[in-house]
């Protein structure tokens, strides 16, 4: 649901601690070696076990910052066996209606330009499955065709001096990430 927004929109159903307040992300280790652990701020880290505190509701949380409303958890249910998980259903709904308002503040492309790019995608599709190498010649010419395009535009709109937050909410992007975005294609070799 969030590819075309990556990492600026990525949504968990995040803890809450009694207090309403977010507990900070916890470290879990899988086991020994490198590269055997994540930090998280998901729900279920928060068990009051190994020292970590309780949750005691569960919440949409978006990784730009926006928060939805909390939902208790039952951990007696839980514990004694009666549910395996809470349903986080809510909480994915509420993300997703959050997912819907970024959409509808994003820049609209021109409906011709959306119809070519649903064709331009079936066509390389199947051509990818007839001439594998074709398509591949293909989306290379593709990849080049619009990073030099990027970068116009990205020029452009470093000569309009357009804050941050206003080209962030047009691409659907945070802040931060629409300007490494337009850094990445300014600084293009």
């Amino acid at each position: 649901m969030t590819e075309q927004f990556g990492e600026s929109h990525e949504g968990i159903a995040g803890a809450v601690l009694a207090g309403g307040d977010e507990p900070k992300p916890v470290y879990l280790d899988f086991g020994s070696g490198t590269d055997n652990g994540a930090e998280t701020g998901e729900w279920w880290a928060y068990d009051g076990r190994s020292g970590r505190p309780r949750a005691a509701a569960f919440r949409a949380a978006c990784a730009c910052g926006w928060r939805g409303e909390p939902y208790p958890i039952d951990w007696q249910e839980l514990t004694d066996g009666r549910r395996p998980d809470p349903d986080t259903g809510d909480a994915y709904r509420d993300w997703s209606e959050h997912i819907r308002g970024v959409e509808r503040r994003t820049v609209p492309l021109p409906d011709e330009l959306t119809y070519l790019m649903h064709a331009l995608e079936d066509q390389l599709a199947a051509l990818a499955d007839q001439a594998p190498v074709a398509a591949l010649r293909a989306a290379t010419a593709l990849q080049r065709l619009t990073a030099d395009i990027a970068q116009e535009a990205a020029y452009a709109i470093q000569e309009d001096e357009v804050p941050w937050d206003r080209i962030g909410t047009a691409l659907g992007l945070t802040p931060d990430r629409a300007e490494s975005l337009l850094t990445h294609y300014l600084l293009r070799q």
